[in-house]
């Protein structure tokens, strides 16, 4: 499966951006997808989950009820809703594909990655 995100931009403190995650290839309802990011001089760290069906998002405490992670089946796309972003939140985000499994926070069981897109939050 083929994943192109975009979505990324420059936003103040307390603004929001919608991240989109394309997908193309496979049958969608055939793989969970999730979002990472890696800020500069950091390790690649997990965001957002959402399995192949669409339910039990999962979410990092540095995220969770600030960001919403959904699936549209008809655009084969995943969505990452970011509200209330914060400075920290900069970084290039990534969605990942895993086929044939539940969601995980393991960057290592995603088997296709897309190219990132880049989010900066100014204070």
């Amino acid at each position: 499966v083929q994943l192109q995100a975009s979505g990324g931009g420059l936003v103040q403190a307390g603004g929001s951006l919608r991240l989109s995650c394309a997908t193309s290839g496979r049958t969608f309802s055939n793989y969970a997808v999730a979002w990472f990011r890696q800020a500069p001089g950091k390790e690649r760290e997990f965001v957002a989950s959402i399995s192949a069906r669409g339910g039990t998002p999962d979410y990092a405490d540095s995220v969770k009820a600030r960001f919403t992670i959904s699936r549209d089946s008809a655009a084969s796309t995943v969505y990452l809703q970011m509200d209330s972003l914060k400075p920290e939140d900069t970084a290039v985000y990534h969605c990942a594909a895993r086929f044939y499994g539940a969601p995980s926070r393991w960057s290592g069981d995603y088997q296709n990655w897309g190219q990132g897109t880049q989010v900066t939050v100014s204070s």
